[in-house]
C-alpha cells in the first residue's frame, strides 16, 4: 500500500518553513543571487591590489554564500522527502544551478590569490584588523597552492562539476527511485515489499528463513544490474583519480586525506589495525553460533537478534524521552539544546514513498541544522536517530561559536558527536536492564554497531583503495574485477565461524559511499574516538564533559587531529585503537560470561 507524505502529521515533518516561508521567498532569492553573480566580476584581477578590496570581496562573498546554502538547503531536503515528486526535483535542479554558476563566476578567486604569496596577506591583516576573521580561510587557500591550476583550467573544470556528480546522481536514481526487489513473506506469513528501507527489518528477523530470503533477493537483484552499477562505479574511481593526477597529487586517496590535513598513514594504520584484530570478531561469531543454534553460521545471520525476545515499538515521543534520559551525561546545556530540535521540527521522520534512503543530517548556518530518517520504531532506527542528532548538535554549537566561514567541521570528526550518542544510549539501556535476556540482546546489539563501524567500514575502505589503485595502474574495473575484491575483503575480514555467502560479492553495489570519494574510512576512526570519549565521560573523567561541549563548538578552526585532541583523543597514537578493540573484545567477553552463568 502506497505511503504518502500527505497522510502524515505535520509534528512529524521538518519545518522547511524556517528556511523560506514560501517558494515565493525561495524564488525571490534565488533571482537575487542571480542578479548578484554579476557583482563577483568586479573583483576579478583585483583581490590583491589592496587590504580593503579583499576584505570587501571576502565579505560579499561570504553573505552571498550563506544565501546560497540556504537556497540550497531548503531545495535539497524537500527533494529528498520525496524524489519522485517532478516540482521538488526541478526545484533541486535550479539550485544546483545557481550554485555551479557560482562556481564558475568565482573560479578564479584561488589562482588569483595565488599568483601571490601568503606574506602579502599577513600585511594586508596588519592593515586591516577584520581581514583576521577570514586569516583561517585564507591559509587553507594558500595550502594548495600547489595543486591549483590556472585561471581557465580551473574555470573549465568548475564547469564541469555537474559532469562529475553523474556517477552518483545516476545511483541515487536508480537505486532509491527504479530499483524494485519484490516481496518477501514475513515472520507472519503475509507478503510484504522488500526494499532498502525495509530490508532491515528482514535482516534482523528471528526467523532465518526470512533472513536468508530478504539476503539472497535483495543482492541477487544488484547482481542482475552488475554491469549497470560496475560501469557507475569505474566512472567515479577514474574521475578520481584523474581529478588527483591533474591537480598533481600522488594518489585520489592522497588528494582526499590532504584536504582534511590528514596524512596517508592514518588510513593505512586503520586498515592493518583492523585486519590484526579480526579474532575478537572470530570469538563472537563462535558464540553467535551457539546461541542461534546453527551448525554454520552465514552472513545473513549476523544481523539476527540473539535471543528471542520481542524488542519495545517506540513512538517518537517516547525515543525522544530515551534520547533525554541516556544523554544526560552530557549536562543540562546539551539536553536544553537537543529539546529544541524536537520542539522546532528539525527532524523529518515519514516513511513516505519516494523518500531517499537511509538518514543524514544537513545544516544551514542562518537557520539550524536538518534530519532526515524513516523513523520505524525499532531499537536500531532510535539509535540512527540518536545518531543524527550528534551531528545536529556538532552543527548547532559549531554555528553557535564559530562565524560562517568556520563553522564546516571537517568530515574526519563528523562522525564523532554521532557515535558518541549511540554509545551513550546503548550504555544507558544496557546498565538500566534487569532481564538477562534483554541485556544480552542490548549487548549483542552494541557489539553489532562496533562491527559494522569498524570492521566492515574498514573493509569498504580498502576496497576503495584497492579499486583506485587497479584503476590507476590501468587495470579495467568490470563487475568481475570489484566482485572478486569484495568477496576476497569479506572472507578476510569477517574472519573464521562464519561463512562468506557467494552473493555477498554483489553487495559493494549498494553502498553510496562508494561515491564519496574515500569517506568511509572515518566511520570507523571516529568510532574508535568515540569509545575513547564516551567512555571518559561514562567514567567521570575530570573535564571530559567540558572538552567534549568545547571541541563539538571548534568547527574548521583547528585541523581535525588537533580538535580531537581538544577532546581528549590522540588519532595519531595506535594506542587509540588498541584501546577500541579492547573495548570491543570486553564487551564478547560480557556477553559470553551471560551465556555461561
Amino acid at each position: 500500500m502506497a505511503k504518502l507524505r500527505e497522510d502524515y502529521e505535520e509534528k512529524l515533518k521538518w519545518n522547511v518553513k524556517d528556511l523560506f516561508a514560501s517558494e515565493d521567498d525561495y524564488l525571490k532569492m534565488v533571482d537575487e543571487l542571480s542578479s548578484s553573480l554579476e557583482k563577483f566580476k568586479v573583483f576579478k584581477g583585483k583581490l590583491l591590489s589592496s587590504a580593503k578590496t579583499l576584505y570587501d570581496f571576502l565579505s560579499f562573498d561570504n553573505n552571498f554564500n550563506s544565501n546560497l546554502e540556504q537556497v540550497y538547503i531548503y531545495a535539497h531536503i524537500q527533494n529528498d522527502q520525496d524524489t519522485t515528486n517532478t516540482k521538488y526535483q526541478a526545484m533541486y535542479g535550479k539550485a544546483y544551478k545557481l550554485y555551479e554558476r557560482y562556481n564558475e563566476e568565482t573560479a578564479f578567486v584561488i589562482p588569483e590569490l595565488l599568483k601571490g604569496d601568503f606574506s602579502t596577506i599577513k600585511e594586508f591583516i596588519k592593515e586591516c584588523k577584520e581581514l583576521e576573521d577570514y586569516e583561517r580561510e585564507l591559509k587553507d587557500i594558500f595550502k594548495f597552492k600547489a595543486h591549483t591550476l590556472s585561471d581557465e583550467e580551473e574555470r573549465l573544470l568548475s564547469s564541469l562539476s555537474s559532469a562529475f556528480k553523474t556517477p552518483d546522481d545516476v545511483f541515487s536514481m536508480l537505486t532509491d527511485a527504479d530499483l524494485k526487489f519484490g516481496d518477501i513473506v514475513n515472520e507472519d506469513g503475509k507478503s510484504e515489499e522488500l526494499t532498502e528501507k525495509s530490508y532491515r527489518k528482514f535482516i534482523e528477523s528471528s526467523n532465518r528463513n526470512v533472513r536468508k530470503k530478504a539476503f539472497n533477493k535483495l543482492l541477487e537483484t544488484y547482481g542482475n544490474y552488475k554491469n549497470t552499477y560496475a560501469s557507475l562505479l569505474a566512472r567515479e574511481v577514474g574521475l578520481n583519480n584523474k581529478k588527483a593526477e591533474i591537480r598533481h597529487y600522488g594518489s585520489a586517496l592522497e588528494s582526499s586525506l590532504y584536504r582534511n590535513d590528514i596524512p596517508v598513514e592514518i588510513y593505512d594504520n586503520l586498515v592493518n589495525s583492523v585486519k590484526r584484530n579480526v579474532k575478537p570478531l572470530s570469538m563472537f561469531w563462535n558464540l553467535k553460533k551457539k546461541a542461534l543454534g546453527v551448525t554454520k553460521l552465514h552472513l545473513y545471520d549476523a544481523n539476527a537478534p540473539i535471543t528471542k525476545m520481542v524488542t519495545h515499538h517506540y513512538s517518537v515521543d517516547e525515543a525522544k524521552d530515551l534520547l533525554m534520559k541516556s544523554l544526560r551525561p552530557l549536562g543540562e546545556t546539551y539536553l536544553n539544546d537537543l529539546n529544541r530540535a524536537f520542539e522546532e521540527r528539525w527532524i523529518d521522520f515519514c516513511s513516505n514513498d519516494g523518500k531517499r534512503n537511509g538518514a543524514y543530517c544537513t545544516a544551514c548556518y542562518n537557520v539550524h541544522p536538518y534530519v532526515l530518517l524513516s523513523f520505524d520504531g525499532s531499537l536500531n532506527n532510535v539509535s540512527t536517530l540518536a545518531h543524527e542528532l550528534g551531528h545536529a548538535m556538532h552543527y548547532h554549537y559549531a554555528i553557535k561559536n564559530q562565524k560562517y566561514q568556520d563553522y564546516g567541521y571537517s568530515i574526519f570528526v563528523a562522525e564523532v558527536a554521532s557515535q558518541v550518542n549511540q554509545i551513550l544510549l546503548s550504555k544507558y539501556l544496557i546498565s538500566k536492564s534487569s532481564d538477562k535476556e534483554e541485556k544480552k540482546y542490548l549487548i549483542d546489539d552494541l557489539i553489532r554497531d562496533f562491527k559494522a563501524t569498524i570492521y566492515r567500514q574498514t573493509m569498504f575502505a580498502e576496497f576503495e583503495k584497492l579499486i583506485h589503485e587497479k584503476e590507476a595502474s590501468g587495470e579495467i574495473l568490470t563487475y568481475d574485477v570489484m566482485c572478486d575484491i569484495y568477496y576476497n575483503l569479506n572472507k578476510e575480514y569477517m574472519g573464521r565461524n562464519i561463512v562468506v555467502d557467494d552473493v555477498i560479492k554483489y553487495e559493494w553495489e549498494r553502498v553510496p559511499h562508494f561515491y564519496m570519494n574515500f569517506y568511509v574510512y572515518q566511520y570507523a576512526t571516529a568510532y574508535a574516538a568515540a569509545i575513547k570519549i564516551a567512555q571518559d565521560i561514562l567514567n567521570n573523567k575530570s573535564g571530559a564533559v567540558e572538552k567534549y561541549l568545547e571541541f563539538l563548538g571548534l568547527g574548521c578552526t583547528k585541523t581535525p587531529i588537533d580538535s580531537l585532541l581538544v577532546a581528549g583523543v590522540d588519532m595519531t597514537k595506535q594506542e587509540t585503537l588498541d584501546e577500541a578493540f579492547k573495548y570491543f573484545l570486553e564487551l564478547v567477553k560480557e556477553l559470553e560470561n551471560l551465556y555461561n552463568e
